[in-house]
């Protein structure tokens, strides 16, 4: 076979696989509701999208919206998307800095159909909507799923710790309900990469992921990649007796956990702080740090071990 025909060949090959992958976007397509993606708004958010399959979705500042959006140019209670028989209006709800669609502001409590690729204008915040069974709704998700992604453990990375904390922190205060703070890191991890390689440490990170994320949290808990080896738990719901059950659990879990890496088997621990929100709390950096240096005290009085600092 001449060097033509093998190009000729992996050129089919290639050919046969984007189409496949072309045919399963395609599908995935086909099941997308409408949705909004935000095109202009706070960096963090950037890219997300909101599926729209609730008949009314109200779309303001509020952390109670179901689409909220955290910018002081948008009124609480902005606009409301209503979804009738497959088709989306947006109304106006009186608010402050009005709605505008392609240019043209609305008349409050009017509603206004919406059409593919429509651009939503709303204070300082631009959302594009996009129909029902739109391709570009799935690769616009994976695009957004993939800059929230941690490439090496496949858990949530900083960015998307800092946008959930924010967001956690405000649907706390709003519902009245606890929010806890669970941070730890490997002990002794520089050591491992210097005595069995940076594969080595490579292997122990995504296996602690897997199991803290497949067998120790919550569908709602927030699990994320904070730093080289640490790691952060958001749980909102939980009071500080319940995150230190859960940070218990992941310690025991990671202890008793076979790490073996080409035949050696590592031994692994983590410690681990722990903080709950108090009413003086003014953002979430504020449990953070706290739970952050809990697990200074952890290291410091041995390792291995669950630490707790309270607010008074």
């Amino acid at each position: 076979m001449s060097e033509f025909d093998d190009d000729a060949t992996e050129l089919e090959k290639t050919s046969v696989v984007q189409s496949e992958t072309f045919k399963l976007r395609l599908a995935e397509a086909g099941n997308a509701p409408p949705c909004l993606v935000l095109l202009v708004g706070p960096a963090n958010t950037v890219g997300r999208q909101w599926p729209i399959e609730e008949t009314d979705s109200v779309i303001g500042r509020a952390i109670s919206a179901h689409i909220s959006v955290d910018d002081g140019s948008v009124s609480k209670s902005h606009s409301k998307l209503s979804l009738a028989a497959g088709e989306v209006s947006i109304i106006d709800l009186e608010s402050t800095n009005k709605t505008i669609v392609n240019g043209e502001m609305l008349v409050p409590l009017t509603p206004r159909k919406l059409t593919n690729n429509d651009q939503i204008k709303l204070g300082n915040i631009i959302f594009k909507f996009l129909e029902r069974g739109n391709i570009e709704t799935v690769s616009t998700a994976q695009t957004y799923d993939r800059a929230m992604i941690d490439p090496l453990t496949q858990i949530h990375n900083k960015g998307a710790l800092e946008h959930k904390g924010i967001e956690y922190f405000k649907k706390s205060q709003l519902l009245d309900i606890p929010f806890s703070i669970v941070t730890f890191d490997i002990d002794h991890f520089k050591q491992v990469n210097d005595t069995h390689g940076h594969s080595a440490g490579d292997y122990i990170l995504k296996g602690l992921a897997t199991n803290v994320r497949d067998k120790l949290i919550r569908g709602n808990d927030l699990f994320a990649r904070s730093g080289g080896e640490e790691f952060t738990l958001l749980l909102l719901g939980s009071d500080c007796h319940q995150a230190e059950d859960i940070a218990e659990r992941i310690r025991v879990t990671i202890e008793e956990k076979d790490f073996t890496f080409q035949n050696v088997k590592i031994p692994v621990t983590i410690s681990l702080g722990v903080s709950t929100k108090h009413t003086s709390d003014h953002s979430w950096l504020d449990v953070f740090d706290r739970a952050d240096q809990a697990l200074y005290q952890s290291k410091k009085g041995g390792r291995n071990k669950v630490s707790t600092l309270v607010k008074s």
